[in-house]
């Protein structure tokens, strides 16, 4: 059995359209960023965790963190609407990279992967960014947006992994899947021809 450690609903999403069977349940560690910690280094250590918190010698488990990256600093989820504005404000008309690391482990076997995607933000004026964030879509998303949401209208390009942005870098979890043999992935899964 493969085990999601993750609440994250883009996740599950993922994994059910690849057709993999699993099951969810959430790892509940603490999250928080070591002081001048580098965000590569903070979301391999927290994917670690999760997996680590859910180990068993039986079971899979596929763990994963994702962050925003801007001038070095870590942009989590926001707190709220003031938060959420900030953020987007540092981001607007300029680069920034998200991170995601995967870690696959069942007992001491621990497979591990960081995906780093670079997305170009378009350069929002103040009332655009207004109304993404009375759209409340950024609650819960690190960066306070959604790219596949109606975010996708703040972003005008994307160099890498699409679904890497959204949670979960699919084409290099697919291969760590099918190299390991933890979980049958079926393309063709609940999709006619």
């Amino acid at each position: 059995m493969l085990i999601l450690a993750s609440a994250s609903p883009r996740r599950r999403e993922f994994l059910a359209r690849i057709g993999v069977a699993f099951a969810v349940r959430p790892a509940d560690i603490d999250e928080t960023p070591a002081a001048d910690e580098p965000a590569v280094a903070y979301v391999e250590r927290v994917a670690a965790a999760k997996a680590a918190a859910l180990a068993t010698d039986d079971d899979w488990v596929l763990a994963a963190d994702t962050t925003v990256i801007v001038d070095g600093r870590i942009f989590g989820k926001a707190a709220d609407g003031d938060e959420a504005a900030a953020m987007l404000r540092a981001l607007r008309g300029r680069t920034h990279q998200v991170a995601t690391a995967v870690v696959l482990r069942r007992g001491a076997e621990v497979h591990a992967i960081t995906v780093t995607s670079d997305v170009e933000m378009v350069d929002f004026d103040e009332a655009l960014l207004a109304d993404y964030v009375a759209s409340r879509e950024w609650h819960g998303k690190a960066g306070a947006y959604a790219v596949q949401g109606i975010g996708a209208a703040l972003v005008r390009g994307v160099r890498g992994s699409i679904t890497n942005i959204a949670g979960l870098p699919l084409a290099e979890v697919v291969e760590l899947l099918r190299a390991t043999g933890a979980a049958e992935v079926r393309l063709a899964h609940g999709h006619a021809a």
